[in-house]
């Protein structure tokens, strides 16, 4: 038995707990959300990609829209000209099979660290009446591509943008099952008005989010 196991089998008896009651509670559980009426949604109606666009243009986002994967190099490069940005970064593993080099970009697949100028990343899912990224922790998808630079580039697939927040949760149950370690959601830049009321960007997270749009 491990440590773990040591813990919870303490906690499990400390709630008189009997072999099986998790996965009682567990279908308890999913049956309460599969029975539960969804909460009211706002009526004013909502064009996917379009109401994305531009809801994340207002949380001082930048957006561009390519017609397939292979194309988001090309259109990566041109942002970090366009700003005079390094072209190097981090990406997630996941992403590492895109012709970065054929771009002249030197992207290097792992998570990021503190003088990484670019972070470039997916997104499990966008919110369309917020204009929000959607994104799970996992081995292929470290947070800290995303948190750490000072410029995150997000790839979002147009298939993927649903409608509203409750849509991701839906979608996560469909495909997951159960919940990753982390759900982050990023509604732009980083930004803070703490120090005399003045909206700052990137005072704790990137100061820019590029968002490329793909089919």
């Amino acid at each position: 038995m491990t440590s773990r196991d040591a813990i919870l089998s303490r906690i499990r008896s400390k709630l008189s707990a009997t072999p099986g009651a998790d996965d009682v509670r567990h279908a308890a559980v999913q049956a309460h959300i599969a029975a539960h009426a969804l909460s009211p949604r706002p009526q004013a109606p909502i064009d996917g990609v379009a109401s994305f666009r531009e809801r994340a243009l207002k949380l001082a986002s930048t957006c561009d829209h390519v017609a397939a994967m292979s194309d988001v190099p090309a259109a990566v490069r041109r942002y970090l000209l366009e700003h005079a940005l390094p072209l190097t970064a981090v990406c997630w593993p996941e992403l590492a099979q895109l012709d970065w080099t054929g771009a002249g970009i030197q992207a290097e697949a792992r998570a990021a660290r503190g003088t990484d100028a670019v972070g470039i990343t997916g997104a499990y899912c966008a919110i369309a009446e917020t204009g929000t990224l959607a994104m799970l922790s996992g081995a292929g998808t470290p947070g800290s591509v995303s948190l750490v630079p000072e410029t995150h580039i997000a790839l979002v697939e147009a298939a993927r943008v649903v409608a509203g927040m409750e849509d991701v949760w839906t979608l996560l149950r469909a495909e997951h099952g159960g919940l990753p370690r982390a759900v982050n959601f990023i509604s732009g830049p980083s930004r803070t008005a703490d120090i005399e009321q003045t909206v700052t960007l990137g005072a704790h997270g990137p100061a820019r989010v590029h968002i490329v749009l793909v089919g």
